[in-house]
């Protein structure tokens, strides 16, 4: 292979131009590699604005651990009145015994007790229902439904139906329905529509 005189004056630049190179390399002293940033198309002023937005959203983590604790705390405490069982037919005799044992509490006699279906109740609970038939006097029934309410478990009145039964005794006739919560799980799922 020859060379050209024209490659051969390349060559000559070529080589001494290699030789600074490796020079000024080796006696710079830099042993850390130059590291190349990207170029962002925001300014530095909106740099710092995201940075204090970012630095106060950290500040706020610890504030809001604590109100999810102390929330959650209070969410367990109020679930403590649902009405756990296995079945939801479960759930609705523990609710017939509920209130069977509230109206003994009264001296009351309660005629029939029927047992409704379970539903749901909003997006997290179930809810069993219990309608019960008397007959007694008005005073009998304010306290059953005020110690139904005084209740730890999660119990209301649903329903109240009042027709006249004896003006000489002044009793009525009572239908009330009573209706708790109980955990999701126990009641039907709805089924959506086609």
């Amino acid at each position: 292979m020859t060379l050209t005189e024209r490659d051969k004056r390349a060559l000559m630049l070529f080589v001494p131009a290699l030789a600074i190179i490796v020079i000024y390399a080796a006696t710079s002293g830099d042993s850390t590699p130059n590291v190349v940033l990207p170029v962002s198309s925001e300014s530095i002023p909106a740099a710092e604005l995201r940075l204090q937005r970012m630095r106060q959203t950290v500040a706020q983590v610890p504030g809001k651990e604590t109100v999810l604790k102390q929330v959650s705390a209070e969410l367990a405490e109020r679930e403590k009145g649902l009405i756990a069982t296995e079945t939801a037919s479960q759930a609705s005799e523990q609710l017939a015994q509920i209130v069977r044992a509230t109206a003994r509490g009264g001296q009351m006699d309660l005629r029939a007790v029927e047992i409704g279906p379970p539903k749901q109740f909003g997006d997290a609970y179930g809810e069993v229902t219990v309608s019960v038939t008397t007959e007694c006097r008005v005073d009998q029934l304010v306290n059953l439904m005020s110690d139904l309410a005084a209740r730890p478990e999660l119990v209301s009145t649903r329903d109240l139906r009042i027709t006249a039964a004896n003006p000489k005794e002044k009793t009525v006739n009572v239908r009330l329905t009573v209706a708790a919560l109980v955990p999701k799980r126990l009641a039907p799922q709805k089924r959506e529509a086609f």
